[in-house]
């Protein structure tokens, strides 16, 4: 999801609401404590330079049960990071701390974001070595033989 999703998803939002895919909600208390500009310059195992630039905001929960932040308070931290911090139209990548630290992505589902499931990836599997996916391919009943006894082939 790009910021300026986000943007128009937070406009006109009555609560704020994050949840994982799984349907466990970010408790309604949680603060956003960063919005910020991540970029990453780096080279793959196969030898290509690469460049990624993602928007990112910190999910935090305290223990103020009683805090609530309001959509258009996220809006316009958003949009001051913009002016401040020059943030493109990428790509929203979310901090949130379950176990560990996790990274997501993140989408609307029209009432709440949804804080998607990323995973890691090599860049460049054919200098790994590794074969691409084979395609499952659905086998339907076995046809019998043509040359069965009364088959007509022979």
């Amino acid at each position: 999801m790009k910021l300026s999703e986000v943007k128009q998803a937070l406009t006109g939002m009555s609560e704020l609401t994050f949840r994982l895919e799984d349907g466990t909600q970010v408790p309604a208390h949680f603060h956003v404590t960063e919005v910020g500009s991540v970029k990453r310059h780096f080279i793959d195992c196969g030898g290509t330079v690469r460049k990624d630039e993602a928007v990112n905001f910190q999910l935090w929960s305290a223990n103020d049960h009683d805090h609530r932040l309001a959509a258009t308070k996220l809006l316009n931290i958003i949009l001051l990071s913009e002016e401040k911090l020059g943030l493109n139209d990428t790509n929203v990548e979310v901090e949130y701390q379950t176990s560990t630290i996790g990274t997501y992505g993140l989408e609307f589902d029209g009432k709440a974001f949804v804080l998607t499931n990323t995973k890691t990836e090599c860049l460049a599997m054919d200098a790994c070595g590794i074969p691409p996916a084979k395609e499952k391919v659905a086998l339907g009943k076995a046809q019998e033989s043509c040359c069965a006894p009364g088959g007509g082939c022979c």
